[in-house]
């Protein structure tokens, strides 16, 4: 297993929200509060941007063309090529909340979750957020309310299980998936960190799924991405990194079988930056023995409000 430092300082604030594009063979990912998405190209090297006019809590591809984004408390389209960004939907009217972590189903639906400002601290922060799924008729309905930190999400390969983080109780639940109605239920914790040493632990963050069916999770505050068993919720293996604040994970590569990870930078005291120098980096692990799924993209109607 090797652990490379892929762009250096690659966000300036938060590195969030990685997707690889299995048509282009590129990294989607995105930078949150310099309000930007990021398209990186591993064959070339190249890393590209377009800067939008509000956070963007994370960008997903949409089959009839261009991306899906969470754009401060709005669902829009985004055309890469003309910068052209179309309002869908906005949430949470009234709320100083944003738009966090999202990701496609199986069935090509998109689920997105806002956050509000972790203060006086994460632990007492209001629990202002929800969690939205974009139908693929363009609908948008709220699926779930009272949510601190919405983040990770991830689907079973069978379809009938999905699992997600709230990093405010530090939690990951796990629902009974409806694929034919985007329903969910019988919700569980399945990993619950709370009480747990924080350098160690951490909170968990962003998720993937790998093809053996167990849990990839970021763990911001601990250097680690670790590796979890959807069997027992028990963790099987660590990854830790030069940084500390790891935010998100996904396998990506021609053979989706490299963790490409990003972290954050922002907020981090001068100390913390003189001892992790590359935090806000994106890294690519390699070796690990295994592979993830193709990402899910959004296969609906992109339907102006």
């Amino acid at each position: 297993m090797s652990v490379e430092c892929v762009i250096q300082n690659a966000a300036k604030t938060v590195g969030e929200g990685p997707h690889w594009d299995d048509v282009t063979n590129t990294l989607l990912y995105v930078d949150i509060y310099v309000n930007a998405i990021h398209r990186y190209d591993p064959d070339s090297g190249k890393d590209e941007r377009i800067v939008l006019d509000g956070t963007v809590g994370f960008v997903v591809p949409a089959k009839k063309g261009g991306l899906i984004a969470g754009v401060g408390r709005c669902l829009v389209h985004v055309d890469w090529d003309s910068k052209k960004v179309t309002k869908l939907h906005e949430v949470d009217h009234g709320l100083q909340t944003r738009f966090n972590d999202g990701k496609c189903d199986p069935q090509g639906r998109v689920w997105a979750g806002t956050m509000g400002p972790p203060k006086p601290d994460i632990p007492s922060m209001k629990k202002i957020g929800s969690l939205y799924c974009l139908d693929l008729d363009g609908s948008l309905r709220t699926v779930i309310q009272e949510v601190g930190i919405s983040n990770g999400l991830a689907w079973s390969e069978d379809g009938k299980t999905m699992y997600y983080i709230d990093s405010t109780p530090r939690q990951m639940y796990r629902f009974d998936f409806d694929g034919s109605t985007g329903k969910i239920g019988n919700k569980t914790v399945f990993i619950d960190n709370s009480g747990k040493s924080m350098p160690e632990f951490g909170l968990p963050d962003g998720m993937t799924l790998d093809t053996e069916g167990n849990a990839w999770v970021a763990n911001f505050f601990s250097r680690k991405v670790v590796k979890y068993s959807t069997k027992t919720g028990e963790p099987m293996q660590s990854v830790e990194f030069p940084a500390s604040r790891i935010t998100s994970c996904c396998f990506g590569g021609k053979g989706l079988n490299e963790l490409y990870v990003t972290t954050s930078a922002y907020e981090a005291p001068e100390e913390e930056m003189k001892e992790f120098p590359l935090s806000g980096s994106l890294f690519r692990v390699k070796g690990l023995g295994v592979k993830g799924f193709p990402a899910n993209v959004y296969e609906g109607s992109v339907t102006v409000q």
